[in-house]
């Protein structure tokens, strides 16, 4: 056994697992055809001693993980999110869910019934109502979150949009007249670092609109898990609406209004009209005038944009 499978075995230098090619039928097959008659069964069990098992791609890589600045960001990273809460000053974590489609279709996950619900065989758009596009905000403060589910473009207008309501139906209420706002969010996306419409946006709609210094720092490349709202928020969403199809907007809506944990977590959930285009450019003039400062530890990732009354 170990003989046929050591041209075809590939292996990691590290860790010392071991993988082969071939199925254990084919394995069979082949023993049977060296004169050596075994089930498929037989080979897994020989497999099996010889240190081999069954397994699938594991997600343990991050994309990120070997940029220079990574340890020093998140250091970083972690001193704003004290100084703001020791200071009692607002912390939202921010990203779009993963978008999904309206209608009679299946919904990952499973759930406790009698018998399946019959869903579409097939996901083609054109047999939804429409797509969803959950914007998720997570106040880490008061362990509350907030998702504005749009069926335009995710762009950066949509994003600061739906952080601009926010803050002035739920956000300022909650904090008072506070006037800084620190925003964790990932390095790309409607909300990422390199795009100038959300930067422009933030000092339009944010900083100008309600006279608020917004300090934003991004996840490094790749570490979106580490984002506070992929786990403290959509997790338990999507846990909530596992195996359930989401037939209409108002089942959406009521399934995230729905979502609690055992640490105290609230959701409100609202519809967020509106048509967002893509492609819009903001010109150099443009981001020349925006009152926005980089921060010296990782500048790319990290940076303040204040009022222009600030001025």
């Amino acid at each position: 056994m170990q003989t046929l499978i050591e041209p075809e075995t590939a292996g990691d230098p590290l860790s010392g697992q071991k993988w082969v090619r071939s199925s254990l039928r084919q394995l069979s097959v082949r023993l049977t055809g060296q004169g050596h008659p075994v089930s498929h069964q037989t080979v897994g069990r020989l497999l099996d001693k010889l240190g081999y098992a069954l397994h699938v791609n594991a997600k343990q890589l991050e994309a990120g993980a070997a940029h220079p600045e990574r340890n020093t960001h998140f250091e970083y990273l972690a001193t704003q999110r004290q100084a703001f809460q020791a200071a009692g000053l607002p912390i939202i974590s921010i990203d779009t869910k993963k978008k999904e489609l309206i209608g009679n279709f299946k919904n990952a996950g499973a759930t406790w019934s009698q018998q399946a619900e019959a869903v579409n065989v097939y996901d083609f758009p054109k047999d939804a109502s429409g797509r969803a596009v959950p914007y998720g905000i997570y106040d880490m403060i008061h362990n509350r979150g907030a998702v504005y589910v749009g069926s335009s473009a995710d762009t950066p207008q949509f994003a600061v949009d739906v952080i601009a309501s926010w803050w002035e139906v739920i956000g300022h209420p909650s904090f008072g007249p506070v006037d800084q706002l620190l925003i964790l969010a990932d390095a790309g996306g409607s909300n990422g670092c390199r795009p100038r419409l959300w930067k422009q946006q933030i000092q339009e709609q944010l900083c100008d609109r309600f006279g608020l210094t917004v300090t934003i720092c991004h996840y490094p490349t790749g570490c979106s898990k580490w984002n506070p709202v992929e786990h403290r928020l959509f997790a338990p969403i999507s846990l909530n609406w596992a195996g359930k199809p989401l037939r209409t907007w108002d089942t959406m809506l009521a399934y995230i209004r729905g979502t609690s944990t055992t640490t105290g977590l609230q959701v409100e959930a609202f519809r967020h009209e509106g048509f967002y285009a893509t492609g819009l450019r903001v010109s150099d003039t443009e981001m020349e005038a925006l009152h926005l400062e980089h921060h010296a530890v990782c500048p790319n990732w990290n940076y303040t944009i204040r009022p222009h009354s600030d001025c």
